[in-house]
């Protein structure tokens, strides 16, 4: 599946994001690890953060390529449900200068009905989603306020907070619960100079998101299909890129408290959900169960192949 787009028809300048320090939770993978591409390539030093050193080091590897107008690639291992690990992270990057920007991105999903969610499974999205992203905004709030610095949060949240959406009940109370703290911290720190904003991408296809979201062709529908997004198509990368850039720029200081859908319209004309779920079997529920069950093993065994090697 192709995932990446050149960074097209790029309305800013090419070191719009020189001088920023921008951390992204997440960024070694998917859609984080497209972000930390379009900020490394405009200029800004851009920190990464995610649990397995394997992963990071391999996409500092690859976006060191980009790097340009002073732009540069650092990665640091963290888990974001753990708010000690968090701050001890933030306060390691501060220690070579102020943060100016925070992309909140790491995330954990899954389809399911809702009554077979353990207590288990309900907790892993949570504290990666929403524990995560509090405790990361506070990391960096709470300096910024300290030393009278302005500062940019973005949170990368789901049109699903304004619909609900059946069969991903975790991600759907977590991701809302994110959106409120958009808004309420928007006021809050208004005076302070930060701005706290989001975004709903609509389908930009990852291979890690559509193997979890649609494992089994049946499962394709709704949130994960193009048929009914308005134009036609996914989403391509570079507009992604193209709108976080913006948002981590200077020259938007006025907006705030906003969570900005990028979707072609999905989530006004279609069931921008996985609502149509309902019409899979329990066979098929058991057909997708074991296949994402398989390949989390397959992940769990290359990592500890990995550990033992090095």
């Amino acid at each position: 599946m192709q995932v990446t787009d050149a960074i097209s028809n790029d309305p800013f300048r090419p070191d719009v994001l020189s001088g920023k320090r921008i951390l992204i939770t997440g960024g070694g993978t998917g859609l984080g690890k497209e972000l930390a591409r379009a900020f490394v390539a405009h200029g800004a030093a851009v920190y990464v953060c995610g649990r397995r050193q394997g992963v990071l080091d391999e996409a500092v590897a690859e976006l060191a390529g980009f790097a340009a107008h002073g732009g540069s690639i650092e990665s640091h291992v963290c888990d974001v449900r753990d708010a000690s690990q968090i701050d001890a992270m933030v306060e390691r990057i501060w220690q070579g200068g102020p943060l100016t920007g925070l992309v909140n991105n790491a995330a954990a999903n899954f389809i399911a009905p809702s009554t077979e969610i353990s207590p288990r499974g309900f907790e892993a999205v949570r504290s990666t989603v929403m524990d995560g992203a509090l405790h990361s905004t506070l990391a960096c709030g709470r300096r910024w306020i300290a030393q009278g610095l302005p500062g940019s949060v973005v949170s990368m949240l789901v049109t699903w907070v304004w619909t609900g959406s059946a069969y991903v009940l975790p991600s759907v109370m977590a991701k809302t619960a994110v959106h409120a703290m958009t808004m309420s911290l928007a006021v809050e720190w208004g005076r302070h100079r930060i701005r706290v904003n989001a975004v709903a991408p609509g389908p930009f296809p990852t291979e890690s998101a559509w193997e979890k979201l649609a494992p089994i062709p049946k499962a394709n529908v709704g949130a994960a299909s193009s048929e009914q997004v308005p134009m036609g198509r996914f989403g391509r990368m570079s507009e992604l890129q193209h709108l976080l850039t913006f948002l981590q720029a200077d020259g938007c200081e006025y907006l705030t408290g906003q969570n900005i859908a990028i979707d072609g319209g999905h989530h006004l004309a279609a069931p921008s959900t996985f609502a149509e779920l309902g019409k899979l079997t329990p066979e098929d529920w058991a057909e997708a169960k074991a296949l994402v069950r398989g390949r989390a093993e397959a992940e769990k065994a290359q990592r500890s192949a990995g550990g033992a090697a090095s």
